[in-house]
């Protein structure tokens, strides 16, 4: 168990619908059949907001996600703790990024409220970024709470040693877009991609995928972990860009635990 910090910022959060619900586990839509998004070209991130009415947050939000942090307020926040379990690998290449899916079971408690893991995906390089650095990946963990809000845990992963978790779930990617791959006699523990320095920073944001819906109660942890140049590289074979660029924080303050 990992205990950290944290602080739940309510104002201005919408309940989670099951439209964005049914997005976080998303199949990507088969060629031809309707318009999807990307991360480049015409239907890219600069066109998010044009695809579809339901898309509109992407380009007329003002809570967007990812930003840049550099500028923080240092404050003492309230604890929180990650209970995340070993299950059997649910992997799926979505059209977008790599994915596992949870089973019930793993969740993150803040204070006395409950958010479920659903899932974890990467993006390359990195969506946020530190006093303008950007790191190679970015592995997000996506919660969800009773309400319908979320709370998204972002590791930053830094080009280094080899990483042994991501060795396994290379070892196991799906040949087949839009389809999940079960490992029935791989089982393993998210917690093993979290660094041991849990020091964070805060925000109020958004998805940073179509729909961009403002919901999520950012939580940017401040140590990357590492992985390998090889890994790196495996990922953006498959997914060359699989980043959102920078959006501004619109008189949001980020906080920083001390």
């Amino acid at each position: 168990m990992k205990t950290f910090k944290f602080i739940i910022l309510t104002s201005g959060f919408l309940s989670l619908s099951f439209i964005v619900t049914a997005n976080l586990f998303a199949k990507a839509e088969e060629p031809g059949h309707s318009i999807h998004w990307s991360y480049e070209g015409e239907y890219g991130p600069e066109h998010w907001g044009d695809i579809k009415p339901e898309y509109s947050k992407c380009k007329g939000g003002e809570s967007q996600s990812p930003v840049g942090i550099a500028l923080t307020d240092k404050t003492k926040l309230e604890s929180i703790n990650v209970n995340y379990y070993a299950t059997p690998l649910k992997i799926i290449n979505n059209g977008h990024t790599i994915q596992v899916n949870c089973r019930n079971g793993s969740y993150t408690a803040i204070g006395n409220k409950r958010y479920e893991l659903l899932q974890f995906h990467f993006h390359s390089p990195s969506e946020h970024k530190i006093n303008g650095r950007s790191y190679a990946m970015e592995a997000h963990f996506v919660h969800k709470g009773e309400d319908g809000k979320l709370a998204f845990i972002g590791v930053l992963m830094d080009e280094g040693k080899g990483n042994d978790f991501i060795k396994t779930l290379w070892s196991n990617l799906p040949k087949d877009e839009g389809k999940e791959h079960v490992v029935a006699d791989v089982k393993l523990n998210a917690n093993q991609l979290l660094p041991h320095d849990m020091n964070y920073y805060h925000y109020a944001g958004s998805l940073t995928t179509p729909p961009c819906s403002e919901i999520v109660n950012w939580i940017v942890l401040k140590t990357p972990i590492e992985i390998s140049k090889s890994q790196i590289d495996r990922f953006t074979s498959i997914f060359k860009n699989s980043g959102r660029p920078i959006k501004s924080l619109c008189g949001r303050v980020v906080k920083e635990s001390e």
